[in-house]
């Protein structure tokens, strides 16, 4: 199992994701990017405007090491964080339409407050599994 169910309906509903990516000389990069679950291949398909030529695309074709975490607040009162982080293996590709995007095929997925949503903030487990 990639994802939960309710990982899938979490994403789904969320229009926007942190996309970490190492540039060749090890600094880390991190940039706000929109995404999508690709059913088929099971991977986060990441796109965005000039994807090709932006430097996280350059930095994934260079490496392909990347993280990923879209992350919220269902609530402030009370406190109510949610995040799915994917720590992965990052390939540039292109969509079905021909357009270049980030794929990310998940290495390690980390669910927090997704499946919880009547457990205080503090109590909260942390739901870590690798992806064979």
């Amino acid at each position: 199992m990639t994802f939960t169910q309710t990982e899938l309906d979490y994403l789904a509903g969320q229009p926007l994701g942190r996309l970490a990516t190492a540039k060749p000389d090890g600094t880390l990069q991190v940039s706000p990017v929109g995404f999508t679950y690709n059913a088929t291949l099971k991977t986060i398909d990441v796109h965005g405007y000039n994807m090709a030529r932006s430097k996280k695309y350059r930095n994934v074709a260079d490496n392909g090491r990347v993280a990923f975490v879209v992350d919220d607040l269902a609530s402030t009162n009370p406190w109510r964080p949610r995040c799915v982080e994917i720590r992965g293996r990052g390939e540039v590709a292109v969509d079905a339409k021909g357009t270049p995007i980030i794929r990310i095929h998940p290495q390690r997925v980390i669910g927090f407050g997704i499946d919880q949503v009547d457990t205080p903030a503090h109590s909260l487990q942390i739901n870590a599994r690798d992806i064979r």
